[in-house]
């Protein structure tokens, strides 16, 4: 698989799940994201260590890594080799579960389809696993958000962040038109995947909930993830968004 391929996948399986954010035409439809957010856990085939070596024959660079002890996560930054969208990479550290709910998730973890780990599309698939009880879902998501997004939908993208300044457009008039078209932003910096950095001006998306079939046949309508709008405070510097986006005190050094 090459790059192109890669990206376009990932994107193809984010606008599936997301067919109201697929379906914006508030900005070209070749408008390239500034970033985009992947989520996956310490295990396995879909651990960190395991996929930078395949997004780096991808032609990533990473760029910075950065630890956020508060919610469990080590992220690595990847720069792209083009104009494209970088990638942030999280990963979930199982080990800041306490044990009972961390056991259930290494549970249905453990059902994975073996095929899925000798993929190199491993987050373009969707969920390896089956799906979780609803009440697994739940003592999760008490738990640990992003360890009940975990289980019901697998290491795979997370969000879509696009800058602004990039997209010609204030992030004023942006969030104006994506209210109009139903979805409605916050301005929290600890809302979505991980916070982020005062240096940006940030609005997160939450998309519509969903409704899933869960192992026992029952649904629930749960909300899943979204997109970010992201634009420099210092139009200045000629830095990329994406190397701003995460706050300065979390970073570490790249090993």
């Amino acid at each position: 698989m090459q790059r192109e391929e890669f990206v376009q996948q990932l994107w193809l399986d984010y606008i599936h799940r997301h067919p109201d954010i697929g379906g914006l035409r508030l900005w070209p439809v070749e408008a390239t994201a500034e970033y985009l957010a992947i989520l996956t856990l310490n295990h396995g085939p879909w651990a960190m260590e395991v996929l930078l070596p395949i997004l780096v024959r991808y032609g990533y660079r990473p760029h910075q890594r950065y630890a956020m002890a508060d919610r469990g996560l080590l992220a690595t930054l990847l720069a792209a080799p083009d104009e494209g969208a970088w990638i942030l990479l999280a990963e979930l550290q199982l080990g800041t579960l306490s044990r009972p709910p961390r056991e259930r998730l290494l549970r249905l973890v453990g059902n994975a389809d073996p095929r899925e780990g000798r993929s190199q599309a491993l987050l373009c698939h969707g969920r390896p696993w089956p799906m979780p009880e609803w009440s697994t879902y739940q003592a999760l998501q008490l738990t640990h958000p992003l360890a009940a997004w975990l289980a019901v939908m697998g290491p795979r993208m997370h969000h879509a962040g696009f800058d602004c300044q990039r997209l010609g457009h204030d992030i004023v008039a942006l969030d104006s038109q994506l209210r109009q078209a139903g979805l409605a932003g916050s301005s929290d910096r600890h809302q979505g995947l991980f916070p982020v950095s005062p240096l940006l001006d940030y609005r997160f998306y939450a998309s519509r909930s969903q409704r899933l079939a869960f192992a026992e046949g029952d649904e629930h309508r749960i909300g899943l993830d979204g997109l970010a709008l992201v634009q420099k405070q210092v139009s200045a510097n000629q830095e990329r968004a994406a190397e701003l986006l995460l706050p300065h005190h979390t970073r570490c050094e790249l090993s």
